[in-house]
């Protein structure tokens, strides 16, 4: 899709063997159409109204996001109803606002509490995923009870990771009745995707939205998941991710969690 879209653009790249990241490539050709009036085509192209049928105040909110770094070049993105342009401002403009406050829905969680707490004797055998993939997976967590001890940090993180995804995709496809029918399962064209193109954010959300997983938990795995995507050397590099024993012990910690919580909260 990536491909397809900087493809109207005026490029003619081909997706194969080889190609770099996501991030990476995007990153490229922002650069190449940056200071043309490709760019001002993109961003039209990305707030095109009719993508977002259903979700106009998300895409309200995108475009207010990209103007707080434009604001620093005098320009701002307007939509007016289904037309989307540009204006120029006379000067930098920073509105004061109060300071957010948490969520009421949400409680602050401590950091030191969820690390603090003790699973003992989680099992995956519980969870009922199949013969094959629980082998698999029980593996993993050996691995990675192997790399903590050896303080491969970034093996830890990955490793942890890709199991949670796993876990939650084995739990999708045990019960599809149940995670189809969540209003956060992603949709294409009105339909639920299979589960083989959910991202491990949809799994996340939708396991959450029907009571597997708890706040606490909900919150760190998308820490987790965050962690994860440093596979990519050079977004490691940008944001100068180098993690600790620290990062790894949480990461170890949201996995046990989140295998805890699916076992306590099983669907019928």
């Amino acid at each position: 899709m990536l491909v397809k879209f900087f493809n109207q653009l005026g490029f003619k790249d081909v997706y194969g063997q080889g190609f770099p990241s996501r991030w990476m490539y995007t990153d490229e050709k922002l650069q190449k159409i940056n200071g043309t009036p490709e760019l001002d085509k993109c961003i039209k192209m990305l707030f095109d109204v009719r993508l977002f049928i259903g979700r106009f105040p998300e895409l309200d909110g995108f475009i207010d996001a990209l103007n707080q770094y434009l604001v620093f070049d005098k320009w701002q993105v307007i939509r007016n109803n289904t037309e989307i342009t540009f204006q120029r401002a006379d000067k930098v403009n920073i509105p004061k606002s109060e300071p957010a406050k948490p969520a009421a829905t949400e409680p602050v969680l401590d950091e030191d509490a969820f690390l603090n707490r003790e699973f003992q004797g989680i099992s995956l055998d519980d969870l009922s995923l199949g013969g094959t993939i629980t082998e698999v997976l029980n593996a993993r967590l050996a691995e990675i009870k192997s790399c903590l001890s050896a303080k491969t940090h970034l093996s830890v993180i990955f490793l942890s990771g890709s199991s949670l995804e796993g876990i939650l995709l084995g739990t999708a496809l045990a019960h599809p009745k149940q995670l189809n029918m969540a209003k956060t399962a992603p949709k294409k064209d009105e339909k639920v995707k299979p589960f083989h193109d959910w991202t491990l954010s949809n799994l996340i959300d939708t396991s959450h939205e029907l009571g597997l997983l708890k706040d606490d938990v909900k919150k760190f795995s998308h820490a987790l998941r965050d962690f994860r995507n440093y596979i990519h050397p050079y977004q490691q590099v940008s944001s100068n991710f180098y993690p600790d024993q620290h990062t790894a012990q949480i990461c170890w910690q949201v996995l046990k969690a989140a295998i805890h919580q699916l076992t306590v909260n099983k669907l019928s």
